[in-house]
């Protein structure tokens, strides 16, 4: 074990959620913005989408729940949020940067429109995930330092078994998306490779 990793293990951080019996997966703000190479917001993370893809096709063939997120603008230009983040301009909910990517489009799952980060944060997923019986969200999407931490915070808030999947994620920088993945797992929720996901999904069918 590495010193870092052993310093936090010690220090009583780095538990183990485990996986639970009911999963539903909850796919963030695959959107558009972060796909297109003429979006300021374009992040160079195509491989998290072909992650994604094969998760939502797993889940829905094991009858596993499946919600898509994507995040729109609505607030004042003068506001908080977009005074730190004035790239929230591009996610009005007329602009096309907005829209999810075209390869979720056919996809006959539920989609939940977010204001925030978190997933979780002014919506009904946390009722609506009770509703469903669900003790653990899997957690997939963009951006690792952003709307997955707030999620994965707001998913262990609400008192599920969060689920952030490695390969499923992703950021517009490495030593983000990394740093992130580590304090998520020793923090808010735990972290797995999407194989083992996979494999835990296609045993509900």
């Amino acid at each position: 074990m590495r010193a870092r990793e052993a310093d936090y293990q010690g220090a009583g951080f780095a538990g183990s959620l485990g996986l639970g019996a009911r999963p539903a997966l909850v796919v963030v703000d695959l959107m558009v913005a972060y796909f297109d190479p003429n979006s300021p917001m374009y992040a160079r993370v195509e491989q998290v989408l072909d992650t994604c893809l094969r998760l939502i096709d797993v889940a829905t063939a094991s009858s596993v729940p499946v919600i898509l997120t994507r995040q729109t603008f609505e607030g004042p230009e003068d506001g908080i949020y977009v005074r730190k983040i004035p790239a929230l301009k591009l996610l009005r909910p007329s602009s096309p940067f907005a829209e999810l990517h075209p390869q979720l489009r056919n996809k006959h799952v539920e989609v939940l429109v977010k204001h925030f980060p978190s997933a979780f944060h002014h919506t009904n997923l946390a009722e609506r995930l009770r509703q469903l019986q669900v003790d653990t969200p899997v957690i997939v999407g963009l951006t690792t330092s952003g709307c997955i931490r707030a999620t994965a915070m707001d998913c262990l808030l609400h008192e599920f078994r969060g689920v952030v999947v490695r390969d499923g994620v992703g950021d517009r920088d490495v030593a983000a998306h990394e740093a992130n993945l580590f304090d998520i797992n020793n923090k808010l929720a735990d972290v797995a490779d999407s194989t083992s996901i996979v494999e835990w999904l296609a045993r509900h069918r």
